[in-house]
């Protein structure tokens, strides 16, 4: 692992430089070319390799808000720079560096704008499903099992409760919409729209997931669960891509808080999702505005999972 680089975030985060750095809704650097504006994440493609930068928006219910969060971007940004170093062993990864010194010449002069918050990785072909991992009963999940006692057409034992823990993991993918809110799905249509495949990508998701619950655990940390991307190479390799158990990604609860049968309090967008709740609001486009005390909130607890696990 590149040290110095999570090092250097450490000691930025700390700093009262980090509690006066602007936010950055979205970048226009002009002279790259800038290739898709995600929910959260501009890429750009940099000598053939691209360039993702962590912006600070926020989504929620597949709707981009429009007021962005302090730290945000970065915070996600290091984190799945963490995962992805620490976890390179179990899966291969699209990774070139996140060091900013190392970057094309093309990117030096964006430096201030790209520093904590981008990555620059190999291009690859994105497999179109996202790769959930349920380790408690939780969001859709619990609502799926009231109706049916399943997940995702997974059959689940009778007398499970809200935020209870699965007897093991288990595989949820969901569709991977451009516009519009992604589906839950069964093992048997993902193997549909990307073919066998799906048996190692599962295999893969399930793995990374266990050692993430088993690292966070030590930090005090439950993984509810959470959501893993690949893609591959021309050589068909597969590659872990786009972010790794981050609380954009994945929904964190504390261990010291946690009680079966109750909502958790949760480290992760779920703390926004939940004032969204209390609008009068369709969940449509445009979002509303958050006003400045859950701004403030929702960016101290980033921040704070962030040290919580790297540190």
């Amino acid at each position: 692992m590149a040290k110095d680089l999570i090092k250097d975030f450490k000691d930025f985060i700390e700093s009262e430089e980090a509690k006066k750095t602007p936010t950055i809704y979205f970048t226009n650097f002009s002279d790259l070319n800038l290739v898709k504006r995600g929910k959260v994440r501009d890429i750009y493609e940099v000598d053939g390799n691209l360039l993702i930068v962590s912006t600070d928006r926020i989504s929620a219910f597949d709707v981009i808000l429009p007021t962005p969060i302090p730290l945000k971007g970065m915070v996600l940004n290091m984190l799945s720079y963490f995962w992805f170093e620490k976890l390179k062993d179990t899966v291969k990864n699209a990774v070139i560096t996140a060091d900013v010194d190392e970057y094309p010449s093309l990117c030096k002069k964006y430096k201030d704008q790209l520093l904590f918050r981008s990555i620059l990785v190999k291009k690859a072909n994105v497999y179109k499903v996202e790769c959930i991992v349920r380790g408690y009963l939780a969001g859709s999940g619990y609502e799926e099992y009231q109706k049916s006692k399943t997940v995702c057409g997974i059959q689940l034992p009778e007398g499970l409760k809200m935020s209870s823990k699965l007897p093991e993991p288990i595989f949820t993918p969901s569709t991977k919409e451009d516009i519009g809110h992604d589906r839950n799905i069964t093992l048997e249509e993902a193997e549909k729209i990307v073919g066998s495949i799906i048996h190692k990508i599962k295999e893969k998701s399930i793995d990374i997931f266990k050692k993430g619950s088993e690292f966070l655990e030590t930090k005090g940390i439950i993984l509810a669960d959470t959501k893993f991307e690949f893609g591959h190479t021309n050589e068909d390799e597969l590659l872990l891509i786009d972010e790794v158990l981050t609380p954009d990604s994945s929904r964190f609860w504390f261990k010291e808080l946690y009680k079966e049968g109750e909502p958790q309090e949760s480290y992760d967008k779920q703390f926004v999702r939940d004032y969204l709740k209390t609008l009068k609001w369709n969940k449509t486009y445009p979002g509303p505005d958050l006003p400045k005390d859950i701004v403030d909130k929702t960016s101290e607890r980033y921040v704070k999972i962030a040290k919580l696990i790297m540190y």
